[in-house]
């Protein structure tokens, strides 16, 4: 396992304008998969690669996934993305590279093989079932002290990534990054507020684990049973279970009444919504 601070490089990207315009033209779309396969496409130009997962971290929260594409890996990636932010996030590279450099103005560049990963079950979720060989991950911060992590992954039948094609991916580093940022300001226009809506009920309610504080936050956006079993990476069942039990938990019956706690005023305070 190694990270760095991005080096400086002399050597150009050839993206043409219109590919240019054609990501940005899309920021504030919804789109799905195709910010991360947009950046697959781009990089697997010169650099063979089979995932490219794109999360934001903040402080005391789980990860939250932007963004996924991949390669015929045969596996439900967002499941297995979801399996990752609730299990196995604490134990990544990313996180030490995070705490080791910390927060600066430079891209810092993270990479992790298959090898580096101690926990068994990590590794045959996250790598030996999708036969991934080795992740290389950009990290930088953004908005409200969030950090982004833009993660391409090579597949076992690439074998490692030579020095060549990690200098191809650090030059392109810096635009992938800034169009990660610009995606993530409109993502954050439809988000922040759910997520603001998500923390008052939390402070009337202290008895909430971070599970129920993220089905909360999806909740409130407007996600369904499905889309929450496909974020959390559980079955459809056992989503409408833990929404059951968050209502309970809450003290109300449905939705309604949950967006009614969300939307009510604060003790103490004169306004209804920060």
């Amino acid at each position: 396992m190694d990270y760095w601070q991005l080096r400086p490089f002399e050597a150009r990207l050839n993206i043409s304008s219109s590919r240019a315009a054609n990501i940005l033209a899309r920021m504030e779309a919804d789109r799905g998969r195709s910010l991360a396969m947009d950046l697959l496409s781009l990089a697997g130009k010169s650099v063979p690669l089979a995932q490219c997962t794109i999360f934001t971290y903040s402080e005391g929260r789980n990860p939250e996934l932007l963004s996924f594409a991949d390669h015929g890996r045969n596996v439900e990636l967002a499941r297995v993305s979801g399996i990752y932010t609730q299990r196995f996030f604490s134990r990544d590279g990313n996180r030490q590279a995070i705490a080791a450099l910390g927060a600066n103005e430079r891209i810092i560049v993270q990479r992790q093989s298959i090898e580096d990963i101690a926990d068994t079950r990590y590794r045959h979720v996250c790598y030996e079932q999708p036969r991934i060989s080795e992740r290389l991950a950009l990290l930088s911060t953004c908005k409200s002290e969030r950090w982004l992590s833009v993660n391409f992954y090579r597949g076992r039948e690439h074998g490692a990534l030579s020095c060549g094609e990690i200098d191809h991916l650090e030059a392109l580093a810096p635009v992938a990054m800034q169009v990660v940022r610009l995606h993530h300001q409109a993502y954050l226009q439809v988000q922040e507020m759910p997520s603001i809506l998500a923390e008052r009920v939390a402070s009337l309610c202290p008895n909430l684990t971070a599970r129920d504080k993220l089905l909360l936050r999806l909740m409130l956006a407007g996600s369904d049973s499905v889309d929450i079993a496909h974020r959390m990476g559980v079955q459809p069942s056992s989503a409408a279970t833990y929404i059951k039990r968050l209502y309970r938990k809450v003290g109300v019956s449905g939705l309604r009444e949950l967006l009614a706690v969300a939307t009510q005023p604060l003790h103490g305070s004169v306004d209804t919504l920060p």
